[in-house]
């Protein structure tokens, strides 16, 4: 009777909380790191994680982007694996870029290069993932001419910088599509992350690592705080979801990140939890539903 009462208990918690979202997922913050390829988690690997997550399409960006090159030669893989690769530029050389990119003229000219290259599965569609944190050297002259780029050939932008940077940056390419990693450095708070939106309607949010987005209820049970459903019902079509594989350890824990992101979609209405887990990448980037 005893167990009989505790599974009763326990299906009632999951029709009290909703059923985890079951459809398609958009990775939009993903690396294929150089530790990655070359070390435990070859292509087959890391492709046979998202396709048992129901993660169809991916936003690539690895140092250096050799990573995210191999991701997109890769046709037949990852057409098997029913994963779209939307292939990015990333800044970064080796691990000493991250701090100078944005005092270092080859970085543009770089850039440059890999976009009139291409990749095998088509044309680049964003740029970075870049940091910076110092918000003051988003007003130098690379980080500009690296947001007028993009806003010329439209291409995406994912930016792991404050909410002060986000101010400096758009103000070099205002209708440039900004993707905010982790929707700020710090967790700025949803008022102002709302602030920010209502500002720039291009401006998107990638929800990796945001701090602030869990609380615990009176009963010991983790849901989405108050003010970032809020937030995400205000915004549906603003935000994205993202594993930032930036070290190995985050392949290792890639089910439980998706398992993570699934259960909280679930919270969420149905058409809500949709647009935040395929819909706004997938009409960022003009892709077919799965």
């Amino acid at each position: 009777m005893k167990s009989l009462a505790a599974l009763c208990l326990l299906l009632l918690s999951a029709w009290a909380r909703g059923a985890d979202y079951s459809g398609p997922l958009f990775d939009a913050h993903l690396h294929y790191n150089e530790d990655a390829y070359e070390g435990p988690h070859p292509l087959d690997d890391v492709l046979a994680r998202m396709q048992r997550n129901g993660v169809r399409a991916i936003v690539a960006n690895s140092r250096p982007n050799d990573g995210t090159k191999a991701l997109a030669d890769a046709a037949v893989q990852t057409r098997a694996a029913g994963v779209t690769v939307v292939p990015f530029i990333r800044l970064y050389r080796n691990r000493a870029d991250y701090g100078s990119w944005f005092r270092d003229e080859s970085i543009y000219s770089m850039v440059e290069q890999e976009y009139a290259r291409g990749t095998a599965a088509g044309p680049y569609r964003g740029i970075g993932e870049f940091h910076l944190y110092d918000s003051a050297n988003a007003s130098g002259p690379v980080a500009r001419k690296l947001m007028q780029f993009a806003e010329q050939k439209r291409l995406a932008v994912l930016a792991h910088v404050d909410d002060v940077a986000i101010d400096l940056l758009m103000a070099h390419a205002p209708g440039a599509r900004l993707i905010w990693a982790h929707t700020g450095i710090g967790g700025p708070s949803a008022a102002r992350v709302q602030a920010l939106m209502e500002r720039y309607p291009w401006l998107m949010g990638e929800l990796s690592y945001r701090p602030g987005l869990s609380c615990t209820d009176d009963r010991g049970r983790t849901q989405l705080c108050p003010d970032w459903r809020a937030l995400m019902l205000k915004f549906p079509d603003r935000f994205l979801i993202g594993s930032d594989t930036w070290i190995n350890q985050r392949w290792l824990y890639y089910d439980g990140l998706m398992q993570d992101y699934r259960r909280w979609l679930g919270e969420l209405p149905p058409q809500v939890a949709r647009r935040i887990a395929w819909d706004n990448g997938a009409m960022l980037f003009q892709l077919v539903s799965p």
